[in-house]
């Protein structure tokens, strides 16, 4: 059940990553960023009283701290994109945001098996592979590195690993309340930043809609997680739910119609078994 619902973050995470992918396509980045957040928060506000939980302020802060991680690291990464190269930003951020957990459950005293850990290497790779873009070299990545953009991407991988590692030290008793903390830290933040450079949705663009539904199933995509991490290792559960970028490209690919590169391929490969070997 923890490997179903962590897969299902990442599939979920993905759907809403390429539905705020278009979205971003038409209208400002940071806007289409803060609205995806609002609307993750009231969503959040609108299922809290059906599903129970109690707002112990431990959790609450938890979530809070959780929430100024992954709004740094939102604002990090977007930066990192503008300034430097997508096929060195993207696969860097998702394989830190991966790898912060891991080491983050490692010194808490958790010891997954060894196929565990081979299944943990093997999807660390597929985030890289997955998340590259096309037609990169590794010369050109390799180069990237060196970049001001390097410092960024690592910084905002942090800042989303650190998301996932802070959520899952909350209690179980707390419900959700942990997301209406990390959300009331985060969206008056990315609200700030979007205003302060100027970024809006333009009308008639088509981007609110697109905005709307992501908004929704990044929420529906963090309680999934919230749920798995309760259940399972966060070494395990993290790395899983960072393969998000797996069904991103999937829908670009059936969607979009844009070729998959022999390494993204490689990556999807390389995914599937990692998961396979964790659930074993």
């Amino acid at each position: 059940m923890v490997v179903a619902l962590a897969v299902t973050a990442a599939a979920v995470f993905g759907v809403s990553d390429f539905l705020g992918g278009l979205a971003a396509r038409r209208a400002a980045v940071l806007a289409v960023a803060a609205l995806m957040q609002a609307t993750g928060l009231v969503a959040l506000l609108a299922v809290l009283p059906l599903l129970g939980g109690v707002p112990h302020r431990a959790d609450l802060l938890l979530g809070a701290a959780g929430g100024l991680a992954a709004a740094a690291g939102l604002v990090l990464f977007y930066r990192g994109l503008a300034v430097g190269s997508m096929s060195v930003v993207a696969p860097l951020t998702a394989v830190t945001s991966a790898g912060v957990p891991v080491v983050v459950g490692t010194a808490l005293g958790e010891r997954p098996t060894p196929s565990a850990l081979a299944g943990i290497g093997l999807a660390l790779v597929a985030v890289v592979l997955v998340s590259a873009e096309p037609g990169s070299s590794w010369r050109r990545a390799l180069a990237g590195l060196r970049s001001r953009a390097t410092l960024m991407a690592l910084a905002a991988g942090a800042g989303f690993g650190g998301f996932f590692a802070v959520l899952a030290q909350t209690s179980a008793a707390a419900g959700l309340w942990p997301l209406v903390g990390a959300r009331a830290v985060s969206v008056p933040l990315l609200v700030l930043v979007a205003v302060a450079a100027g970024a809006r949705l333009a009308r008639g663009s088509g981007a609110l809609a697109l905005v709307v539904a992501a908004g929704l199933l990044d929420m529906a995509a963090n309680v999934l997680y919230l749920g798995a991490v309760r259940g399972g290792m966060l070494t395990l559960v993290a790395v899983i739910a960072s393969l998000y970028p797996v069904s991103t490209v999937l829908l670009a690919r059936v969607v979009l119609a844009e070729r998959l590169a022999p390494s993204q391929v490689a990556g999807l490969g390389a995914a599937a078994v990692g998961v396979g070997l964790i659930a074993v």
